[in-house]
């Protein structure tokens, strides 16, 4: 069965040089840019709104990807858009929410609607992210709820584009040496 599903007619849009692994499901009206990767059990629904994924963004083992719907109190719901340059840990929980470029969200973390979270952010492993939060750029985050620790060194920014770096890496590896075996 394939990762891809179309949704009321809409169907994933896939740019160049993407790694989807085949346990994955991707449903709907999602676009990835290119040479990003999706991995092991990552299940993303654009069903009620879309799902935008930037480019070199790596989106890690068993994160769950969804949005909000439409309605008369929130008339554009929240979509779910993911920047560049982003490294999404495993089993991290994205919902309605933007995430701009160069950002870190920690293993285990949840994201709720409606949150910002500006470029050049980290978030630490299980933390929660309440709804309609702004987390400005140039710090670490942690806690649940999840408050600013302490501003990022010049060390751990340079370490969220070699995050991403290194899953470009990854995934060229993967598409190139991976076989299913049946």
């Amino acid at each position: 069965m394939s990762s891809l599903r179309s949704y009321k007619g809409i169907q994933p849009q896939i740019g160049q040089r993407v790694y989807i692994d085949s346990s994955s499901v991707l449903v709907g009206d999602i676009k990835i840019n290119d040479d990003s990767s999706i991995w092991p059990l990552v299940a993303a629904r654009g069903d009620v709104n879309h799902i935008h994924i930037g480019k070199r963004t790596n989106v890690q083992d068993g994160s769950v990807l969804h949005v909000t719907h439409k309605n008369a109190e929130n008339p554009e719901g929240y979509p779910l858009i993911i920047g560049n340059d982003v490294t999404i840990g495993h089993k991290v929980m994205l919902h309605g929410c933007t995430i701009q470029d160069r950002v870190l969200v920690g293993m285990g973390a949840i994201v709720l609607d409606g949150v910002v979270i500006e470029e050049e952010v980290m978030i630490g492993a299980g933390s929660l992210v309440p709804p309609r939060k702004r987390l400005e750029s140039g710090y670490l985050y942690v806690g649940s709820p999840v408050k600013q620790a302490r501003p990022l060194s010049e060390k751990e920014r340079a370490f969220l584009q070699k995050s991403s770096d290194n899953y470009v890496q990854n995934k060229e590896d993967y598409l190139h040496q991976v076989n299913e075996i049946n």
